[in-house]
């Protein structure tokens, strides 16, 4: 079973921040796959990572991402518990941080939020910063909008592209409606027999248990789920399974 991080190291420190990221790249040398983040434009078109639509739950503002210029947007505060706030990256501010273990093998699922929005452009300005920082292997993408999917292959024919959807019936039947290279549906939404989806990474997304939720003690039993074909997790506390 491969382990990623989940908006980073998403339960013991604020999601989708460069703290959260920081603290998965340490886990790059005790097997941790890679890391899962999400990423919108802002209103003068600049690739923020958050992953709400809002700025409501995470930060000391209020509004739509979309409404906010870059500036504007890193005038707010995340809260870390801490005296010191973060605020919300931009993906380049993400790749600098990442680059160096990105061409070691560690790898990114990129999730593109425009199921809501579709934010056009969006692909274009991703797929063009990974080329300049010469990280095209080492990126999954993924998104719920299927449309998104396909403008990422017609951009990058090799691209990796993942299926976002609840079920991993549904994932499939777009996954090959569309060409996408894998299949990413919620955990408890294994509906096929794997005989069903063979030959496709299945990579499971889980909810709950997010900052600032103290460890829970408890684990997922991996065995089962990779029973039912799962391939990969993106987990919120990835420290407890390496």
């Amino acid at each position: 079973m491969k382990i990623w991080a989940h908006r980073g190291c998403s339960q013991r420190y604020p999601e989708n921040t460069i703290t959260s990221f920081s603290k998965a790249l340490e886990l790059f040398g005790r097997g941790l796959t890679g890391i899962e983040l999400d990423i919108q434009l802002t209103k003068d078109k600049e690739l923020v990572v958050i992953h709400d639509e809002k700025i409501d739950r995470t930060t000391d503002g209020y509004g739509f991402v979309r409404d906010y210029t870059l500036e504007e947007l890193k005038s707010f505060h995340i809260h870390t518990g801490k005296r010191e706030a973060e605020r919300i990256p931009t993906m380049k501010e993400v790749l600098d941080l990442l680059a160096d273990a990105m061409k070691k093998g560690f790898l990114l699922n990129i999730e593109l939020k425009n199921s809501i929005f579709p934010y056009p452009g969006m692909e274009e300005k991703i797929v063009k910063l990974i080329s300049e920082y010469g990280l095209e292997k080492s990126v999954v993408y993924s998104s719920f909008y299927a449309a998104s999917i396909v403008r990422i292959k017609e951009l990058v024919p090799d691209a990796g592209t993942g299926m976002l959807d609840k079920k991993v019936s549904d994932c499939l039947y777009k996954a090959k409606s569309i060409g996408a290279d894998a299949l990413h549906p919620f955990w408890q939404g294994m509906d096929f027999e794997p005989d069903k989806f063979k030959g496709y990474p299945v990579r499971a997304w889980l909810t709950g248990h997010l900052y600032p939720e103290k460890p829970t003690g408890g684990k997922l039993d991996l065995a089962a789920l990779e029973e039912k074909g799962i391939t990969d997790v993106f987990l919120n506390e990835p420290e407890m399974y390496l």
